[in-house]
């Protein structure tokens, strides 16, 4: 049972938290690669509510099940293209701040394949999905209820 009801909360939180997301999805960046920095950080967060929604979410965007259930050991596998495990690394360091410095061996190899602006919005994405993994943790939501909207 949720500790704080979704009727509960200001209506004004879910408004300005999902402004972040439709902003991040009127980038260039690519919404597959969204959901799986999601899904990713939801893994690291342990947030069972979150990772059920981007499990369902990157599902529907074209994402393998296979990809998903492989991305906390992506480092041991050839399944991601080195784009993905630049995004990856960064997501993780970015994520685990605390334990991890964002230095040029994480931050460089993402200057390949993102302009600084794309760079800032997956840094904008990353901690988008860490503040929704701490909320949904506080708040106690439910896993396995998530229903993807067409």
């Amino acid at each position: 049972m949720p500790r704080i009801s979704y009727n509960e909360i200001a209506p004004e939180l879910f408004t300005i938290m999902r402004r972040i997301g439709e902003y991040l999805s009127s980038t260039s960046l690519d919404h597959k690669l969204l959901e799986l920095i999601k899904y990713r950080v939801s893994q690291i967060n342990k947030c069972a509510y979150c990772i059920d929604m981007h499990y369902k979410e990157a599902i529907h965007a074209g994402e393998s099940e296979l990809r998903l259930h492989l991305s906390s050991s992506w480092k041991e596998t050839d399944l991601f293209d080195d784009k993905e495990k630049a995004v990856l690394a960064f997501t993780e360091a970015l994520t685990l701040v605390s334990e991890y410095d964002i230095d040029d061996e994480v931050y460089i190899p993402l200057t390949t394949y993102f302009s600084s602006s794309e760079i800032a919005n997956l840094s904008l994405a990353i901690a988008e999905i860490n503040s929704w993994n701490r909320l949904m943790k506080s708040f106690k939501f439910e896993a396995g209820l998530y229903k993807v909207t067409p």
